[in-house]
């Protein structure tokens, strides 16, 4: 089958272009994901029945069109089918990006590269094995000390009461700091909001809004391990 023989979407996917606009818009969708969820988290700071009221009212939204969690459950499925998109799209264009550049220039590439740009990789398994983890501990249960279904403030309390948990939780917020700012950088890039005149300011709101994000996830787990929270 030729390229002017494929379907429109098929050939979206298989130019360069079209796989980096692929990961931008699946990078925006999870970094509205991310902004809701971090916003979200700072509501333990509210007293335990305004966090449990939230996680009912989620599960409870539009059930009358969508069915008891119907939202949340079409939240997960979209975040998992971008991620999955996202991933791909990544590793395509690294392998595309790496036959293509001449045996001298490879070298030249790797110092010039930035140090978010050089850890996305890494920083991306340590971000998938989180959320494994995670998953495992604050949605299923299985992994937490209390593991009370939608008592989401004792959960989330007696999870990072361990120190360990709250190591490994910043390990993972920080790498998605680097990823969200390079990310975001590049996102704005493929999608064409990006030009020399902008490309500083472009910059400096990415790295503030990586910073804004990595703090706001990261005052949950020290203040209650702090016993700010608790």
């Amino acid at each position: 089958m030729t390229v002017l023989e494929r379907s429109t979407p098929g050939r979206i996917w298989s130019s360069t272009i079209g796989k980096k606009a692929v990961m931008g818009v699946t990078g925006l969708f999870m970094l509205l994901y991310v902004t809701i969820h971090m916003a979200s988290n700072l509501k333990i700071f509210l007293g335990r029945d305004n966090i449990d009221g939230y996680a009912v009212w989620l599960r409870e939204l539009l059930d009358g069109l969508l069915g008891y969690e119907g939202f949340v459950w079409i939240a997960r499925v979209g975040l998992v089918v971008a991620v999955v998109l996202h991933m791909t799209a990544a590793i395509q264009l690294a392998r595309r990006a790496k036959k293509a550049r001449p045996a001298g220039y490879k070298h030249r590439a790797k110092i010039q590269a930035s140090y978010a740009a050089r850890t996305m990789r890494w920083g991306g398994v340590i971000l998938a094995l989180f959320i494994v983890y995670h998953i495992l501990d604050l949605t299923v249960g299985v992994a937490n000390p209390n593991g009370v279904h939608l008592a989401v403030y004792d959960n989330v309390v007696a999870s990072f009461q361990r120190w360990y948990v709250v190591l490994f939780y910043a390990a993972a917020v920080i790498a998605l700091g680097f990823h969200l700012r390079h990310g975001l950088w590049s996102a704005l890039q493929s999608l064409g909001a990006s030009s020399a005149a902008r490309q500083k300011a472009i910059q400096t709101f990415s790295l503030g809004f990586a910073f804004v994000i990595t703090a706001g996830f990261l005052s949950v787990p020290f203040a209650v391990i702090t016993g700010l929270v608790g």
